[in-house]
């Protein structure tokens, strides 16, 4: 079955965690995903910093290993864009591509002549996207960074932690995947719909910077309307609060209990046995004895026994899983967000399934990561390119 981006063509230039999940999205929801890789093993800082580390990397990286959830569902040309060919090639493919996604720093896709003018102006209908850190213009266009370095700048950073502890560090999940792969996902998707009236393409710039601030939408706007600022550790949400938070128990392991409504507060007390701390649920006064009293009492069971118990007495608990039990939890599993498929060796690939459910036309997992240069003859054939000629490009190394 067709899915909804069936006949999208998507040129994926992208390297890291935001521009391949991104791309990652077009391609479960049945965008025909091509990434564009450089040729032979990692070159120049890339090959040396993989040495410092003693690490010694494949041809295609990570990035072709069938394990790699990013690249699924795509194919691989390798091609040399700094080359006279590479380029040609690249260029024709734009010309027959709706989308192409790419994260280089600012200018340098200008500078290899790929940059979406040259491109748009060959194709009107091309619809280009640019994932970068700070965005394509501002005095930190130009900065290096990292996701903690733009969810620091976004404020993000300030609030994540405990009270009186140094901030949280999350990951990369807000900054990279949210603020950026997810946001040039949305920022594409409307970008096609828009081209539906318009007719015509147009530039998408995506800031992780500026899609993590509007992660705090609902944040920035109550600071705006009472000039008060969220603190580190004193808020309903980040642990200040007993009825939201998490709590250890007898198996050391941990629920997660996020019972702020009323309701819900009050069921959490019926359940255990105290309906007299029900009218103290927003008593300051009376946090610490509440909270000394859940983190007692949760230690007096499993994790499992309390989830089951509190589960069906309409609580809002849940269980704090490890990475290696969430594939089991029997609502991962209805809604089909870990599957299996078969790899090249025969082995069972497991891989994080598609999030977004469609009723007519679902995404699909067609196809694990390719290897490097996996579809290369396929692609150039299709442009009208003859074998002869590519096995003489493939010699001068500038394809593979």
């Amino acid at each position: 079955m067709p899915g909804p981006l069936d006949g999208i063509k998507v040129l994926d230039l992208t390297r890291l965690a935001p521009g391949p999940f991104c791309t990652m999205i077009l391609a479960d929801l049945g965008a025909e995903v091509t990434r564009v890789e450089e040729p032979g093993p990692p070159g120049g800082r890339r090959a040396q910093q993989a040495g410092k580390a003693g690490v010694k990397l494949p041809a295609g990286g990570f990035g072709s290993s069938p394990f790699n959830a990013l690249n699924r569902n795509k194919k691989s040309i390798g091609l040399n864009l700094k080359s006279p060919v590479g380029k040609q090639v690249f260029i024709r493919m734009a010309q027959r591509a709706d989308v192409v996604v790419e994260e280089f720093r600012p200018g340098v896709a200008k500078r290899l002549g790929i940059d979406y003018e040259t491109l748009s102006g060959r194709n009107a209908k091309l619809i280009y996207c640019s994932v970068t850190g700070y965005g394509q213009n501002g005095p930190y266009r130009d900065f290096t960074g990292h996701d903690l370095n733009y969810i620091g700048t976004a404020g993000v950073l300030s609030i994540l932690g405990r009270k009186g502890e140094p901030p949280t560090i999350p990951h990369n999940l807000l900054a990279d995947y949210a603020g950026g792969g997810m946001h040039g996902a949305i920022g594409v998707l409307a970008a096609v719909i828009a081209r539906y009236s318009t007719g015509r393409g147009q530039y998408v710039d995506i800031s992780m910077l500026d899609g993590t601030i509007a992660l705090l939408a609902q944040s920035f706007s109550t600071f705006f309307a009472t000039g008060k600022a969220p603190v580190r550790g004193e808020t309903m949400l980040d642990g200040a609060i007993p009825n939201y938070n998490l709590y250890r128990t007898s198996d050391d392991k941990y629920v997660t209990i996020a019972s702020l409504e009323p309701w819900f507060f009050a069921n959490l007390c019926k359940a255990l046995e105290r309906e007299d701390l029900i009218e103290h649920e927003f008593n300051p006064d009376k946090r610490e004895e509440i909270g000394n009293f859940l983190t007692q009492t949760f230690r007096t069971k499993t994790r499992d026994e309390w989830f089951d118990f509190l589960s069906q007495r309409d609580v809002c608990v849940g269980r704090m899983l490890e990475f290696g039990e969430v594939a089991s939890d029997p609502q991962v599993k209805a809604r089909g967000m870990v599957v299996e498929l078969d790899g090249p060796d025969g082995r069972k690939i497991p891989q994080v399934g598609v999030s977004v459910k469609l009723s007519a036309t679902p995404g699909e997992i067609r196809s694990l990561a390719p290897a490097l240069g996996q579809h290369t003859d396929e692609i150039l054939a299709a442009l009208g390119y003859t074998p002869e000629t590519i096995a003489q490009w493939r010699a001068d190394g500038a394809i593979r």
